[in-house]
């Protein structure tokens, strides 16, 4: 699960309001609004289209509608956030921060806006501030995993482990299932050279959800390498690999947050000759299923 850049707050965002009428507003009966009230219903409208288009990753599309939205419902949250949220999704952080800001001085009781603000933080890399928004957001409406999770984050980045680890307890306390959580505490273990606690809380995480865990089931490999267990090693990647090619690929891994100890491992382990050939087999392989029909 890509970490660096939040599916969490961005999701939260653009979900927000489209299941939403998009003119759920009663118009106000005086005639000289009646054009501009006209106006914002169309950009209510607008907010639902970009809302849904985004949930068919026709970002630029949907992008075109909401920045139209804000110029027909300026005074509307729901427009300056889904324009935010499709930022972030297109990894625009800094256009994503004050259309963000818009919205949370509309609406400042949404703990979406400032979940999606430490999200734009985050990409920035600055991590105290994504931090601080998270925490305002929480204020808002605790117990929810998905932010605690991002703030997790923020502080692995930041190298604050014993911060980053209590604030994946609480993910997983809100969520049991949540393994994305259980794998990041892996991480730091495995940085801190608690390489078999590291590798029971991997296994935790692939017994959870066994058919999208790509990222633990390599990093287990990768552990088993370190070990010296090369045969179920170089078995356990090749399955992982053929899951998703992209876990192949060293600046992905770095992005998804895996420490300098894990990445120097799995640079050793990726030289391997059979490990070489999975990985270009499966790339070989995503390639093939995303070329369009008929090349």
């Amino acid at each position: 699960m890509p970490k660096r850049v939040s599916l969490f707050s961005a999701c939260l965002i653009l979900g927000l309001w489209t299941a939403q009428p998009a003119f759920a507003q009663a118009l106000i009966p005086h005639a000289p609004q009646v054009d501009f009230e006209k106006l914002e219903q169309q950009g209510l409208g607008l907010v639902q289209e970009a809302s849904q288009l985004a949930q068919f990753n026709q970002n630029q599309l949907a992008l075109a509608r909401a920045r139209l939205a804000v110029e027909l419902a300026p005074k509307r949250p729901e427009a300056w956030a889904v324009l935010g949220g499709l930022y972030l999704e297109t990894n625009q952080a800094e256009q994503a921060i004050p259309a963000l800001n818009q919205a949370a001085a509309l609406d400042p009781r949404n703990a979406a806006i400032p979940f999606a603000l430490g999200t734009a933080y985050f990409q920035k890399q600055q991590y105290e501030e994504s931090i601080k928004h998270i925490q305002a957001g929480l204020k808002l409406k605790p117990n929810v995993p998905g932010a605690y999770f991002d703030m997790g984050n923020a502080y692995l980045m930041l190298k604050k482990n014993r911060e980053a680890i209590a604030s994946y307890e609480k993910a997983i306390a809100q969520e049991k299932q949540f393994w994305p959580a259980i794998n990041n505490i892996g991480l730091i273990r495995y940085e801190e050279g608690k390489i078999d606690e590291a590798i029971k809380l991997w296994r935790q995480s692939v017994a959870l959800d066994p058919k999208t865990t790509t990222e633990p089931q390599l990093a287990i490999a990768v552990a088993l390498f370190r070990k010296g267990n090369q045969t179920e090693a170089t078995t356990l990647a090749e399955a992982a690999l053929k899951t998703d090619a992209r876990y192949g690929e060293m600046k992905f891994l770095k992005d998804n947050l895996w420490g300098e100890k894990l990445l120097a491992d799995t640079q050793k382990f990726f030289a391997l000759p059979r490990i070489q050939a999975a990985i270009a087999q499966a790339q070989s392989e995503q390639a093939a299923q995303e070329r369009p029909r008929g090349q």
